[in-house]
């Protein structure tokens, strides 16, 4: 399906801002992206760069007053997330160097915590996809999807005592458990099709049978028109900005997501 997807983030700025900003999406295996706009008002100097989790991210200084970010794409994306049963744990020794590193504890997947109730909840599973498959399960039932209810990021642990959250918080759950069964598992920001309500959305990626599969408690079945804007090992790598200073007050956000064509 072809999705075309925007953001537009408008911020009352008092003195002048650094921002770093990750809204633009780069085409890879899950996705190609035909066109891409990104505007910014009033016009200041830009350096865009792409960071250690292979993220496009802009650079810049917003001056003061009202300013605006706009980004949209045109994205081919998959009508349905890939499944496989059949794919099987990774041994350690045979991962690639890059994915190693989504098997460490970080800031908000304290996977070194959950080892115990990960072993319960995988119980007799076959080693691979069945494992996080019965995870991502084990979330959509024990853990209460309520859109809207956190302005800010929560730990795994939190969120298991809380038993509630956003897409961040369960994502960060899910990421800790794979890790500690030594399942790599990133973070993962963007646009979902038909999201209710529709914002910008989190989910997690677990690297089984030598590929990344996608998993997503908050949604029911495998529906597809996920478009991937940035990857990390949880919250702190995938915000779709950051600002340093003074805090820039958001007055707009509008989030939009329409398919255009088959």
């Amino acid at each position: 399906m072809w999705l075309h997807v925007s953001c537009n983030l408008v911020f009352d700025i008092e003195t002048p801002t650094p921002f770093i900003v990750r809204l633009r999406p780069r085409s890879g295996a899950e996705q190609w992206i035909e066109r891409d706009e990104f505007k910014i008002s009033p016009n200041v100097n830009i350096i865009e760069f792409t960071d250690d989790f292979g993220n496009l991210c802009q650079r810049l200084v917003a001056p003061i007053g009202k300013f605006s970010i706009y980004t949209s794409s045109d994205v081919k994306t998959s009508e349905f997330v890939d499944v496989n049963f059949d794919a099987p744990f990774v041994e350690i020794h045979q991962l690639p160097n890059d994915v190693l590193c989504y098997l460490l504890p970080s800031r908000y997947c304290e996977s070194d915590r959950f080892n115990d109730l990960a072993n319960t909840i995988t119980a007799n599973k076959p080693v691979g996809y069945k494992q996080v498959f019965a995870i991502e399960e084990w979330l959509r039932n024990n853990i209460s999807y309520i859109p809207g209810s956190s302005d800010y990021p929560i730990s795994a642990t939190e969120v298991y005592q809380k038993r509630s959250g956003v897409c961040r918080d369960l994502a960060h759950l899910g990421i800790a458990l794979c890790r500690s069964l030594s399942i790599p598992a990133r973070m993962v920001v963007g646009y979902l099709y038909k999201l209710e309500p529709m914002d910008m959305h989190a989910w997690f990626e677990a690297y089984i049978g030598g590929r990344w599969y996608t998993f997503d408690a908050t949604q029911t079945g495998k529906k597809g028109g996920y478009v991937t804007i940035g990857y990390g090992l949880d919250a702190v790598d995938v915000a779709i900005f950051n600002q340093f200073g003074p805090v820039a007050h958001s007055l707009v956000q509008r989030i939009n997501v329409l398919q255009i064509k088959n």
